[in-house]
């Protein structure tokens, strides 16, 4: 019997009807449901045991994702439609960038190649695991329903390959290569990704101002030298960084080339060091709590990365010298330096969903081999997160705040975990489908008979 999502679901599912064939769209909600309700490892054939259609071919799912004619950056561009009715109208619209590694075995899946691994590397010590190299570009919001921390929701994705060397001399002509690296018209790097999604993002925000934020690897002269008109990069500085004033206005009559950059400024680092000017105290509200901070200002040129582009330069200390000084910029110069750190302090939801996405839905188990199946299967687990946190936000908070209303245990906890999302999700499909009856009716054979098989549907991956 083939388990269903409760209807408020199903309405966001249907913003993406004109993406699909109907077979193709049918498929797309089985594969949905089957996610949702899996325990075990989330291959396909797993989510098609748990979605209750293990009667039907299973090669026509697997045909979902490596022949279906359907485009995930169409499905992203939905995605995103649905998370900008929570931004309101005018707001300035927030993006996140970063890459994640999906560990993976085995020799001839497409794209899977060795990367440096930072969750096992150590600072005197890298490691690096054979796997995939996702980049992401998410959408970053405040959520009624969740009050004390921002929430991505990704929504378009770039699996990144490393460069194909040259063949050595004593390999044979027509000897196989690996599928898992680029030839050298084919490479790009992981910030090249982040710009090409960026300006695809930015079409899509035509009329709105949105701010682009990202870690040291996506804050460099290949993201900050090709912005869109309407996109503001906000990132991390290093801290011997060459900053320079801006050039003096040209006297008319002056001869000679118009300078780019004025005189040599004083680096993050320097400045920092010295008395002048004197560090600005002011709380910040960032990772969900009040801290204070001391910080220094500068507008100034980065020219090495920005250009001629000015940039608004935040020095920050640690009062408590626990940490070392930092330094972030953004292009917006007229932002404020407390927005600027608070808005770099966003980046971070991005990796919340990251683990979210691999540890509850699975995005690391896909075992797609060819390159259609490879650049879909694992980004729908997280579409499927981006669509699970909406929902959430749109009707189901209401529903597990009734719920939980009951269970004493949970009076004390104030946010819902994507987790607690989850599990709302599956408990109001399982009630709207008749698996939570009324009393009187449950003696009823075909009551016990119905819970029987959506229990067994939804539970028998977990082995």
């Amino acid at each position: 019997m083939a388990v269903t999502l409760v209807s408020s679901f199903q309405d966001l599912l249907l913003s993406a009807t004109p993406l699909f064939t109907q077979p193709s769209f049918a498929n797309f909600t089985t594969v949905v449901a089957g996610w949702v309700f899996c325990l075990g490892r989330h291959t396909v054939t797993n989510i098609v045991v748990a979605s209750g259609e293990d009667h039907r071919r299973y090669t026509c799912f697997h045909r979902f994702f490596n022949r279906a004619r359907w485009c995930l950056d169409e499905l992203g561009h939905v995605v995103l439609g649905l998370a900008l009715s929570f931004v309101p109208e005018g707001a300035t619209v927030q993006l996140a960038v970063d890459d994640t590694l999906c560990r993976k075995t085995g020799r001839h899946i497409w794209g899977a190649a060795m990367h440096h691994d930072q969750l096992r590397s150590t600072a005197s010590r890298p490691a690096f695991s054979f796997g995939h190299s996702w980049v992401v570009l998410s959408i970053v919001i405040m959520l009624p329903s969740i009050t004390d921390r921002p929430v991505s929701i990704p929504f378009m994705f770039r699996l990144y390959r490393k460069k194909r060397k040259k063949r050595p001399p004593g390999r044979p002509k027509g000897e196989r290569k690996s599928t898992g690296l680029a030839t050298e018209r084919e490479y790009r790097t992981r910030p090249e990704l982040a710009v090409e999604m960026l300006e695809i993002a930015a079409e899509w925000l035509a009329g709105r101002r949105a701010r682009i934020v990202g870690d040291s690897e996506y804050s460099g002269q290949s993201i900050s030298r090709h912005l869109p008109e309407n996109v503001d990069l906000f990132g991390r500085m290093p801290m011997d960084a060459a900053l320079y004033a801006e050039p003096e206005v040209r006297q008319p009559g002056q001869n000679g080339r118009p300078r780019r950059r004025g005189i040599r400024l004083p680096n993050p680092q320097e400045m920092a060091d010295t008395r002048t000017p004197r560090w600005r105290r002011e709380r910040v509200a960032i990772y969900g709590r009040s801290v204070l901070v001391w910080f220094k200002t500068v507008r100034a040129l980065w020219y090495n990365s920005a250009g001629t582009r000015p940039v608004l330069v935040v020095v920050v200390r640690d009062p408590s010298r626990k940490r070392r000084d930092d330094c972030f910029f953004t292009t917006d110069t007229e932002c404020e330096a407390i927005e600027v750190i608070e808005t770099y302090a966003k980046r971070w939801s991005l990796e919340v969903a990251f683990r979210d996405a691999k540890q509850s839905l699975g995005f690391e188990e896909p075992q797609g081999r060819n390159r259609l199946a490879v650049s879909r299967t694992a980004p729908c687990a997280v579409v499927i997160y981006s669509l699970t946190v909406l929902w959430f936000a749109k009707s189901g908070h209401a529903l597990r705040r009734k719920w939980f209303e009951k269970r004493p245990w949970y009076r004390g906890k104030k946010t819902s975990s994507f987790a607690d999302m989850l599990a709302t999700l599956r408990q109001a499909s399982w009630a709207e489908a008749g698996f939570f009856d009324p009393p009187q009716e449950a003696g009823s054979k075909k009551v016990a008979e119905k819970r029987i098989l959506h229990m067994f549907a939804s539970l028998s991956t977990a082995s």
